[in-house]
């Protein structure tokens, strides 16, 4: 054996008993990434999956888990309850994973924990904001992300103290997420003195806007705030912009932060000016910089819920490998008397799971089809 081999091995059982990992120990272990890969909300398991892999391979040089391996499998939920259930069993059963990032939906999320839940599975959520995903004493279910009844109040008060609202329609998809959020925001409107004028659904994969449009027309409405996703968010304010009502501001949430919501309305023209909430910039962060950097140097723009799936997986490890134990419980119990160190700063979590400070701030889309965060209203 050549001298150049002992050095790398010496170094490379340094650097293990550096981590408190074993050098001999190189199995895998298997880490779910679960959301909408295919269909209309594709993006943001692709912005997952892309968050996932860059921390798995930063932390698999790190030493990985206990000493093993990350090994990514990826779980297609499409947004649909029924397939999220489906998916959740997979990951547990036959693929043996011992953490979740994921789901994206709410709708999928609250059932698709109940699975991980029975199989001791720890999950993290980088993008689901319904309350009820913490709110039912399930001990390895955490979040990345806030809640919508903090992201409504930061909605609400924007709509009254800023963009002076006084007669504001409040739609919603008739999801778990949408509506939970639009009633959130309509909760605080009402608080803050103004009275939805209307409170309509409209049905996911639906196109034609034009009987909703009439209506709110109809009202007067000043400002329409839609909780839900970009592919109904992109065609709403199309038609709203298209019937006239170019006046009219209009709102959303988290769900549009994607590229993706430009297509959806069929050109930039009909997004800018749009307002929607989501987390401060991660992108802005110091801690994120350095990955930011990678991002981009490999042509990727980490946007939307990419850095929050890095900070997700980032967690989890740090929850294994604190525990120095496998098991999701034993994870979840280090995490929630720990913080962690992420790309999105430092992170601490209640016992829901739910993080200690949110940071829901609002953002404006431009003419050029591009999302920025605005300064905080003092």
């Amino acid at each position: 054996m050549s001298q150049t081999f002992y050095k790398k091995g010496f170094l490379a059982l340094a650097v293990a008993a550096a981590l408190g990992v074993s050098a001999f120990v190189q199995a895998d272990v298997k880490i779910g990434v679960a959301g909408p890969m295919t269909g209309a909300n594709a993006a943001f398991g692709e912005q997952y999956m892309k968050g996932a892999q860059a921390a798995a391979d930063v932390i698999n040089k790190a030493g990985g888990i206990n000493g093993e391996q990350i090994k990514l499998v990826a779980g297609d939920d499409a947004c649909e309850p029924k397939q999220a259930v489906a998916v959740a069993n997979r990951l547990a059963d036959q693929d043996k994973v011992i953490g979740v990032v994921g789901h994206f939906c709410s709708s999928n999320t609250i059932p698709a924990s109940e699975v991980y839940a029975d199989a001791g599975i720890i999950m993290i959520t980088p993008g689901s904001t319904n309350p009820q995903v913490t709110e039912r004493g399930l001990s390895a279910v955490f979040r990345m992300c806030g809640r919508d009844d903090q992201q409504g109040i930061v909605a609400g008060d924007y709509i009254v103290d800023v963009l002076k609202g006084k007669k504001v329609a409040v739609i919603n998809d008739k999801d778990t997420y949408g509506k939970g959020l639009a009633d959130a925001t309509a909760q605080q409107l009402t608080k803050r003195g103004v009275k939805p004028v209307l409170e309509e659904g409209l049905t996911r994969g639906e196109k034609d806007f034009s009987a909703l449009v009439t209506k709110i027309r109809s009202t007067g409405a000043d400002v329409v705030y839609f909780g839900g996703l970009h592919p109904e968010a992109g065609p709403l304010v199309r038609q709203i912009r298209e019937a006239g009502l170019k006046d009219v501001k209009f709102m959303s949430d988290d769900g549009i932060v994607t590229d993706e919501l430009v297509a959806t309305a069929g050109g930039a023209q009909y997004v800018d000016g749009v307002y929607m909430t989501f987390g401060a910039d991660p992108r802005l962060l110091p801690d994120s910089k350095t990955v930011v950097e990678e991002f981009r140097k490999n042509g990727t723009e980490p946007e939307g819920y990419t850095l929050y799936a890095y900070a997700s997986l980032q967690a989890l490890a740090a929850g294994f490998n604190g525990a120095k134990s496998n098991k999701g419980e034993d994870a979840a119990k280090w995490l929630k008397s720990h913080p962690v160190k992420t790309v999105m700063g430092e992170k601490n979590w209640d016992a829901k799971g739910d993080l200690k400070i949110s940071d829901y701030v609002v953002y404006q889309w431009d003419k050029d089809g591009k999302y920025h965060q605005l300064e905080k209203q003092k």
